[in-house]
């Protein structure tokens, strides 16, 4: 009894703030999502009023299309940067580099992504931006990068995936590592080098860990807001407005807690059915030799 009581003691702290951090606000947030609140009068149930207007509203569609066609962009940039680097500093060279280049590639992640996108406004300016600075020395006129649609979508895929590659990064290295020498060597005797040698025995070997990567991009690309929020306020028009975009305006802008509540469930919903359907699919492309 003593022993369970001290088990108990040790797990307290943990389980009570999961439970009153999150278990009880998603508990809340769920009931939320059918009833009318605005903080200053009393919550009034509307049933699934909620989520027949979320259906009909035209920027609410265009927001989730916006979040999935980002999803696709972005988390396919950035796993395929982060395993054609991994692949690169895997290769030998001394520790002392391969130390400096893993701790390099990783740093963006660790800086705030409001920040990043408070300078990238200014590296994007139209007019006095240093990328165009730069693109003017080559002869391109100024490019409107943050005020057109293409534009200002590719500078928060561009942003989103310089900050975010460096996690995928090191999950692919540590599965490039765990595969075997001499296995390579084998295929090296039986005259398979270079793209063969990566596509027949690298790649399939590190696909556990492209799955993980993968699901782990998704999620959070699928919540993605700060950058856009930063570097467009969801504009021009509302090419780059996201979903968790929608949640919070329709939340702290427009005080319709109950419809944030119901969008962020159907995002919630999103989010678990891509996630099943990846971990479905990896049973015929993931290879647990």
């Amino acid at each position: 009894m003593q022993r369970k009581v001290l088990i108990w003691l040790f797990l307290a702290p943990t389980v009570v703030g999961l439970g009153v951090f999150s278990f009880l606000p998603i508990l809340a947030s769920i009931g939320l999502a059918f009833f009318s609140w605005d903080i200053i009068t009393p919550p009034r149930f509307v049933g699934l009023d909620n989520f027949t207007s979320i259906a009909a509203d035209p920027t609410i569609r265009v927001s989730f299309l916006n979040t999935i066609g980002f999803v696709l962009v972005a988390v396919t940039l950035q796993l395929a940067v982060a395993l054609a680097l991994a692949v690169l500093v895997n290769t030998r060279m001394p520790s002392m580099a391969r130390s400096f280049f893993r701790s390099v590639l990783f740093f963006p992640l660790i800086l705030s992504a409001a920040s990043v996108s408070i300078i990238m406004t200014y590296l994007f300016n139209e007019n006095f931006g240093l990328v165009n600075h730069l693109l003017s020395m080559l002869g391109v006129g100024n490019v409107p990068w943050l005020t057109s649609t293409g534009g200002a979508m590719a500078v928060v895929v561009l942003v989103y995936v310089w900050q975010n590659f460096g996690f995928s990064f090191l999950l692919f290295l540590g599965g490039l590592s765990s595969i075997p020498k001499d296995v390579y060597e084998a295929a090296q005797v039986d005259g398979a080098t270079g793209w063969k040698q990566f596509w027949r025995i690298t790649f399939p070997l590190v696909s556990p860990t492209t799955l993980v990567a993968s699901v782990m991009a998704i999620i959070s690309a699928l919540q993605i807001f700060d950058q856009p929020y930063v570097l467009t306020r969801g504009g021009p028009g509302d090419s780059t407005r996201t979903a968790v975009m929608v949640i919070y305006e329709s939340a702290f802008k427009q005080l319709q807690f109950g419809r944030a509540s119901a969008i962020g469930m159907i995002l919630t919903i999103v989010i678990m059915l891509v996630t099943a359907l990846q971990f479905r699919l990896s049973r015929r492309f993931v290879f647990y030799g």
